[in-house]
C-alpha cells in the first residue's frame, strides 16, 4: 500500500537534524495563542494540586513498594534520599483539571481523576520500561534497573489498583462513571502495548495498524484525562465523549511527535539513548510510513530492517549504522509524513472542542495545551 497523501512532498523545514523541535503548529498561530495562555502555569497547577493526593495514595503501598514508587516518581533518589526529580510533563493532570472547568466546576473537582490517570500512566511506564529493556527514563535509571524486574511489576500492578481505589472511594455516581471510563481506557492502553510488542517481530506493519496501536497506547489515556474531570463534575455523556475525541486525537499527535523524538530526539532533552526506537526495532510511524512509501530508499530500508531482524550482532551496531537507517527513513519520506500527521491530528483535536459549550478561557487553555503537546523537544 502507499503512504496516505497528507505528508508526502518536499521536506518540512526545521526537522532536518536530530534534537530540533518539531514545528507542528504554524509559528504565527502558535505565537498568537501563547500570548493569551501560560501553558507552564497550567502544567504547574496540575502538579501542585495532584501531587499531594498522589503522594498520599503512594504512601498506602506496603514497603518496599512505597519506596520504589517514590523513586519512580522522582521524589527520592536510589539511596532513599529526598530528590527533586523530573516527574514528567504533567499534561494529563492539567487536562483533567481543565475538563472539570469545561463542565462549569472548579479545577479541584478534577483532582481525583487527575491522580487516577497519573497512576495508570505510571503503571504503564513501569511495565513498558521493563518490557522494552529501557534503562533510562527522565534522565535516571529506570525502576527495574535499580530495584529489579519483580519490583517494577509489583509496583506497576499496585499503582493500577490504586487508580481505581482513588476514584471509587469518592462514593458518588459520577465516580462510578469515571471509573468505567478509566477502566476502558486502561484496557485499550494494554491492548496497544501488546500490539507494539508484536509488531517488533514482524517485517511489515501497515500505517493503519500503527495508528490503531498508537491510538490505543497513547490516545486512549489522554482521551480519559481530557474527560474525567468533566465526568466527576456531572457532565453528560455527550460532552464527555466529545472531550474524549479531543484527547484521543491529541494523543495521536502526541505519539507522532514522540515517534519523531524516538529517532531524532536529542538525548539531553529526551533522557533516552540516541536512535532509541531504532535500537528497539520499533515499528513507529516514521518507519512504517517510510516502508509504505515505495522507491529506492524505502526498498533499501526494508532490506536493512529484514537483515537486522536476523542479525546476532544487532545490539553492537555502531552509531553510524543507526544514523544510516534514520537517514533512509527520512529520504523515503517517513519523517516528513509523521510531522504532517502530527499536525493533522492536532487540527482534528482542536476542532472537536467547537461542539462543547465551555468558557472561552477554558477553550483557549485546551487549545494551548494541544499546541504544547506537539511542539516540544521531549
Amino acid at each position: 500500500m502507499s503512504v496516505p497523501a497528507h505528508g508526502t512532498g518536499s521536506r518540512t523545514p526545521g526537522i532536518a537534524t536530530r534534537g530540533e523541535t518539531v514545528p507542528t503548529v504554524p509559528p504565527a498561530e502558535k505565537a498568537a495563542r501563547e500570548t493569551a495562555v501560560d501553558v507552564s502555569a497550567l502544567l504547574e497547577r496540575g502538579r501542585t494540586l495532584a501531587t499531594p493526593v498522589l503522594r498520599e495514595a503512594v504512601d498506602r503501598l506496603a514497603p518496599p513498594m512505597d519506596t520504589v514508587a517514590s523513586y519512580h516518581f522522582g521524589w527520592i533518589d536510589a539511596e532513599g534520599n529526598p530528590a527533586d526529580g523530573d516527574g514528567g510533563k504533567a499534561v494529563r493532570p492539567a487536562l483533567a483539571l481543565l475538563s472539570a472547568q469545561a463542565a462549569g466546576q472548579a479545577p479541584e473537582v478534577g483532582v481525583p481523576g487527575a491522580v487516577a490517570v497519573e497512576l495508570v500512566h505510571n503503571f504503564s511506564l513501569l511495565h513498558d520500561d521493563l518490557m522494552d529493556g529501557d534503562e533510562q527514563r527522565r534522565h535516571r535509571d529506570t525502576v527495574w534497573k535499580v530495584h529489579g524486574p519483580a519490583q517494577a511489576i509489583l509496583v506497576g500492578d499496585a499503582l493500577f489498583a490504586l487508580a481505581n481505589e482513588v476514584l471509587l472511594e469518592l462514593g458518588t455516581v459520577e465516580a462510578g462513571r469515571a471509573t468505567r471510563r478509566l477502566t476502558r481506557s486502561s484496557r485499550a492502553l494494554i491492548d496497544g502495548q501488546a500490539q507494539d510488542i508484536s509488531y517488533e517481530h514482524r517485517d511489515r506493519v501497515s500505517v493503519e495498524e500503527c495508528l490503531e496501536m498508537e491510538g490505543n497506547k497513547t490516545g486512549a489515556l489522554l482521551a480519559c484525562a481530557s474527560s474525567i474531570g468533566a465526568v466527576l463534575g456531572g457532565a453528560d455523556d455527550a460532552t464527555a465523549d466529545t472531550l474524549e475525541k479531543y484527547g484521543y486525537h491529541l494523543g495521536l499527535a502526541f505519539q507522532a511527535v514522540d515517534d519523531l523524538l524516538g529517532i531524532w530526539g536529542d538525548p539531553e532533552a529526551t533522557g533516552k539513548q540516541t536512535w532509541s526506537d531504532l535500537r528497539q526495532r520499533k515499528k513507529s510511524l516514521p518507519v512504517v510510513a517510510a516502508l509504505a512509501a515505495g522507491g529506492p530508499a524505502s526498498e533499501r530500508l526494508g532490506r536493512l530492517l529484514a537483515e537486522d531482524a536476523k542479525s546476532s550482532d544487532f545490539e553492537n551496531f555502531s552509531e553510524e549504522e543507526f544514523a544510516a537507517r534514520a537517514a533512509l527513513i527520512e529520504e523515503a519520506g517517513g519523517r516528513e509524513w509523521t510531522a504532517e500527521e502530527a499536525r493533522r491530528q492536532h487540527t482534528i483535536a482542536v476542532e472537536a472542542l467547537a461542539s462543547v459549550r465551555m468558557p472561552q478561557e477554558v477553550r483557549a487553555q485546551f487549545t494551548a495545551l494541544a499546541d504544547f503537546v506537539v511542539v516540544r523537544k521531549r
